[in-house]
């Protein structure tokens, strides 16, 4: 367990700090507003470069700086106040491409933006910015049939509550009343909940596109809350998995073999999860080799093949990160398993880091491999 701690801790310490390329271009003028503004909001804006803008109104106020990256940070964008009492301010170079959280302080408080939407992470509602990405086409939202993501409140006699959990169905689930379907189960990261692989993973799409284009099996996704009690920053080196592998294997599953029409064996059920979700899936699928027989962690950490008791157990392993991480280390992790005869494979997602656009690459390439005759 300490050792899954390590990767995790520094994964989420990667993730506090912007997300910044440095360049000497000249910043174009063609900023417009961020997609996931809230409606009618200008502001926060951003460029074709990857460059992003802030205004800010706030008077009374002394100072003002946004703050981009998971948990905030060191240093942020300070903007500067105008007559109008608008702050205003552009990043000092281009982002990476894709999702980001943030917020502002104003004075010593921190706030979120008041023009962007608001994500869970970093264990609170943080503001939103999406950077443009080349690769954008797989996750946007298209004319082809759409799945359904709803919400289901499961019965945990362990934790003595009602826990809540997201569904994905494929387009077609509620017409095809004899179709059973292949389950993955798949965790977010430290900080956030079950409501961000649809939200800011845009995993329902990505599934749609995939979908639409003839590209993977369809199969249902299950994405639940991974903490059982509440843990603050700094505080998970106390974390037991225990607890929450109970809530999963022997709660939520038998509620969603009970409930929706899923092929209830070990061969058409996944487990996956980025940062603090893969630590979780390294956990359970070694704990629980008869349940999970595919695995996949995305920024989470590798299996190593004296990890795994039974090798007759497990149909794939999908190991990935972003280049701006430590993609040696997936490589040659990847490399040693197929060596000890285990199908594997490895994914790293070009110009990115401990950020939403890998793991929805990473998703993309998962998604073909899952459930493969």
């Amino acid at each position: 367990m300490k050792q899954y701690t390590i990767v995790l801790l520094w994964g989420f310490i990667l993730s506090g700090f912007t997300v910044f390329s440095q360049t000497n271009q000249a910043v174009a003028e063609d900023f417009k507003p961020s997609t996931v503004n809230q409606p009618g909001q200008e502001y926060p804006q951003v460029n074709s470069q990857g460059y992003a803008r802030f205004q800010i109104l706030a008077p009374e106020a002394k100072s003002v700086v946004v703050s981009l990256g998971l948990g905030g940070a060191k240093g942020g964008t300070p903007l500067a106040k105008g007559e109008d009492g608008l702050w205003r301010g552009t990043t000092a170079g281009a982002m990476d491409e894709g999702f980001h959280y943030y917020h502002v302080t104003v004075d010593g408080g921190v706030f979120n933006d008041p023009g962007a939407l608001n994500f869970y992470g970093s264990t609170r509602w943080e503001s939103g910015i999406e950077i443009p990405a080349h690769d954008q086409d797989f996750y946007a939202l298209k004319n082809v049939p759409h799945g359904n993501v709803q919400q289901i409140l499961f019965p945990s006699k362990s934790t003595n509550t009602s826990r809540r959990a997201y569904v994905y169905t494929p387009p077609g689930y509620d017409k095809e009343k004899a179709k059973k379907y292949p389950v993955l189960y798949l965790q977010h990261g430290w900080g956030e909940d079950e409501t961000a692989w649809s939200n800011q993973g845009r995993v329902n799409l990505i599934m749609d596109n995939l979908i639409a284009e003839g590209k993977i099996k369809p199969f249902l996704i299950v994405m639940t809350y991974g903490m059982t009690n509440e843990i603050k920053y700094g505080g998970l080196a106390s974390f037991k998995i225990e607890p929450f592998q109970n809530v999963l294997t022997e709660e939520l599953i038998p509620y969603m073999d009970s409930n929706f029409r899923t092929l209830a064996n070990h061969a058409n059920r996944a487990m996956a999860g980025l940062s603090m979700g893969g630590m979780e899936t390294k956990s359970i699928t070694l704990n629980k080799p008869e349940v999970f027989s595919h695995y996949a962690l995305l920024s989470g950490g590798t299996y190593k093949p004296e990890d795994i008791k039974d090798k007759s157990k497990v149909k794939l392993i999908f190991l990935s990160c972003g280049s701006k991480e430590r993609p040696d280390g997936v490589k040659n992790a990847v490399s040693t398993l197929k060596t000890a005869g285990f199908n594997a494979v490895s994914y790293v997602s070009e110009n990115t880091g401990h950020e939403f656009q890998t793991w929805r690459r990473s998703f993309k390439e998962l998604a073909p491999l899952l459930f493969k005759e």
